[in-house]
């Protein structure tokens, strides 16, 4: 019905802007460097397990893109971010920030690889001690930061704070205040997700340095970076042990390890049908419909390359 021949997802890009430094392909966006700016193109590729998956899932960078914009400009009077311009559905321009080494990832639930670690016996999860006695999904006591490494290929890695701050990550003033930002976005995360009739169950953050300020960068609660459950039917799922309703790219990661992938040496990425792929793109603009109450505006994919590079030299020249 929203599908047809003309509809294609946004694999890569290769431009060459005047001005440009650098271009750094990520797991799924295109960076270009300039002296003082980033331009970060939002494409349509899917990661999972820390491996980008061979098929772009249509409209995926658009929903994420238009959401973490729009989150952090409802949260920019708890901490100045990266932003200066969004000349494209698929594109963001902003700071170029000296990043923190680490992701500053935080859970309300024992949910995804918390919920994996739990399973498997483990009663700690990053330097952080779990209570006995809970089941997946279960809301914890309080929400707890779990860092991880900032991985620019293969595996992030898990990490305690005590670890951070003796290995000299991120030094110690700082790593307080990494930590006060995290748990103030949560809380407004979670109000916000609470409007709209969700839970936010978890989510990541990364900062970088502006200016000798610290400055949140990257999206925020995208279906990439969080997890979000319905709240009308949340208890009642708990209550018969049945799996929660959600929103984020954890059924991509189920659907994977029901194929027998994990991102395991040796394990091979099953093949993505026409079908499977637009289900995924479905989900992806469900998650955009729910959480703005908007509804998705699916921009016209035909000439999305030519699109992007024009919507960013227009902004370039402009600033």
């Amino acid at each position: 019905m929203y599908f047809c021949a003309m509809t294609k997802g946004l694999k890569s890009t290769n431009y060459k802007f005047e001005g440009q430094t650098k271009k750094y392909t990520g797991k799924v966006r295109d960076v270009y460097e300039f002296e003082n700016q980033l331009v970060m193109v939002a494409s349509d590729r899917i990661s999972a397990f820390d491996v980008v998956l061979p098929e772009p899932i249509p409209y995926k960078g658009q929903v994420l893109n238009q959401i973490a914009a729009r989150f952090l400009e409802a949260t920019a009077d708890i901490v100045p971010n990266w932003v200066e311009a969004v000349p494209d559905p698929n594109v963001t321009i902003g700071k170029r920030c000296e990043p923190f080494q680490v992701e500053m990832v935080i859970r309300g639930y024992l949910a995804g690889h918390a919920a994996r670690e739990y399973k498997a016996g483990k009663r700690q999860l990053c330097g952080v001690a779990l209570p006995e006695g809970l089941k997946e999904n279960d809301k914890l006591p309080e929400p707890i930061i779990t860092p991880t490494t900032k991985a620019h290929e293969g595996h992030d890695e898990d990490i305690s704070r005590e670890e951070i701050l003796a290995q000299g990550v991120v030094e110690e003033s700082l790593y307080v205040q990494l930590e006060n930002y995290t748990k103030k976005l949560f809380q407004r995360g979670t109000e916000m997700a609470a409007d709209r009739g969700l839970i936010l169950v978890d989510t990541k953050y990364e900062f970088g340095m502006y200016d000798g300020k610290i400055i949140l960068i990257d999206e925020i609660h995208t279906p990439d970076s969080s997890r979000y459950f319905y709240q009308d039917t949340y208890q009642e799922l708990q209550d018969k042990n049945e799996p929660q309703r959600q929103l984020s790219k954890e059924f991509v990661r189920q659907w994977l390890i029901s194929e027998g992938f994990q991102g395991k040496d040796g394990q091979t990425v099953p093949d993505m049908s026409e079908e499977k792929i637009n289900s995924i793109s479905e989900r992806y603009i469900e998650l955009f419909e729910k959480i703005t109450g908007d509804t998705f505006d699916r921009v016209p994919t035909k000439d999305i390359e030519a699109r992007i590079q024009s919507n960013i030299e227009k902004s370039i020249k402009l600033q």
